[in-house]
């Protein structure tokens, strides 16, 4: 059976918060039988979108990360809840607007703080995919509608096929180490997770330094070649998806001006300013 996922492209969200303002019109004072009560005015983000800044000098870069619900096919909240939390054969999870009634304890069951408080109605909540709006026969979700980069799509498809597009695209999602089984996949995670090693080329020319266009850069560890690049018309390289861990990387740098040798431990992303070749 054809199921619910949806992607995120990490890379093209540009922070407009469309998709979360969409899912404030939609659900703010209004109520949705068998699927939701009302959103609080404030306090809830059912989509909501973290920020993080990598590099320094000149060399940095901001990434934006929607979350929301992930509708997990091993969902811990399902285990906690009983028949308050049920999965539809679509893979779209539904926390039941009457009978969780009360049951502030399953806030804390998502591991990834995807479950909000409504003090008013008592009640855990959370973004269900518009589930409400897709069995009306809407071909995606508010927040897919409403995105103008694209940044997120509704795809509906068997499992087998969701996994050959993961692989083929190199889809992630969020912390896999919890075994939940998301229906939600990201493009472009490393932008996120991982960090970058990069720097700038130059060379001293009539008394100045100036920048090295397609110098050959060599990125090892251990000794090892993990992988080759070269300079742009500013100087500039970077090496993307390093993991953050403080693993010592070697640079080799060649250029018919001449070559420069570095290292750098990478626990945050790196920025080496002003290698001169000599």
């Amino acid at each position: 059976m054809d199921k619910w996922n949806l992607i995120v492209d990490v890379a093209r969200c540009e922070n407009c918060h469309n998709c979360t303002l969409a899912v404030k019109d939609e659900y703010v004072d209004n109520a949705f039988p068998g699927y939701c009560a009302p959103q609080p005015r404030h306090g809830h983000e059912w989509i909501a979108i973290e920020r993080k800044v990598r590099g320094s000098g000149t060399m940095v870069d901001t990434a934006y990360l929607p979350k929301m619900c992930n509708h997990c096919d091993d969902a811990p909240c399902m285990e906690k809840a009983g028949d308050c939390i049920s999965k539809r054969k679509d893979g779209i999870v539904l926390i039941d607007p009457v009978k969780a009634r009360g049951r502030r304890d399953l806030v804390g069951a998502c591991p990834y703080g995807a479950i909000w408080w409504n003090e008013e109605e008592q009640l855990p909540q959370h973004w269900f995919f518009d589930a409400h709006l897709l069995d009306k026969g809407w071909k995606e979700p508010r927040c897919a509608q409403v995105c103008p980069t694209e940044a997120i799509k509704a795809i509906k498809i068997s499992d087998g096929a969701m996994a050959e597009l993961a692989e083929k695209q190199g889809l992630e999602v969020l912390q896999p180490e919890l075994g939940t089984k998301p229906r939600i996949y990201y493009a472009n995670l490393h932008r996120f997770t991982a960090s970058f090693l990069g720097g700038e080329v130059l060379s001293e020319q009539n008394g100045r330094l100036e920048c090295v266009e397609g110098a050959a850069i060599t990125l090892l560890k251990s000794g090892q070649e993990m992988a080759r690049t070269t300079s742009d018309m500013f100087g500039n390289f970077k090496f993307d998806g390093l993991a953050p861990d403080g693993s010592e990387y070697e640079l080799r740098i060649s250029h018919e001006a001449g070559s420069a040798h570095r290292s750098a431990a990478v626990d945050d992303s790196v920025y080496l300013a002003g290698i001169v070749l000599g």
